[in-house]
């Protein structure tokens, strides 16, 4: 009874010292950093080896007038950017 006790203990202790097992893994961009729709995939722009996707036309424009504003907030929200295909190489 108490080895059972000491192992349930343990159990409960580590489920919340263990870092989450979706913690370990890179958070992909998903959402358009300037309107916050749904990315296109067909409306992007290479920005310092990065490819960003943006929801519209227009966004993509917006983008380029600050990028470092654009980047901090994905940064900010812990999105891992894919690298642009030239970077790749």
């Amino acid at each position: 009874m108490k080895l059972s006790k000491i192992l349930l203990v343990s159990l409960v202790v580590l489920a919340f010292a263990a870092p989450p097992f979706a913690a370990d893994q890179p958070k992909t961009q998903t959402v358009c950093p300037v309107l916050g729709g749904n990315i296109d995939p067909k409306v992007y722009v290479d920005y310092q080896g990065k490819r960003l996707y943006f929801c519209c036309q227009g966004c993509d424009a917006e983008f380029k007038k600050d990028p470092e504003k654009y980047m901090k907030k994905l940064q900010d929200q812990g999105i891992t950017l894919e690298k642009a295909p030239e970077a790749q190489k």
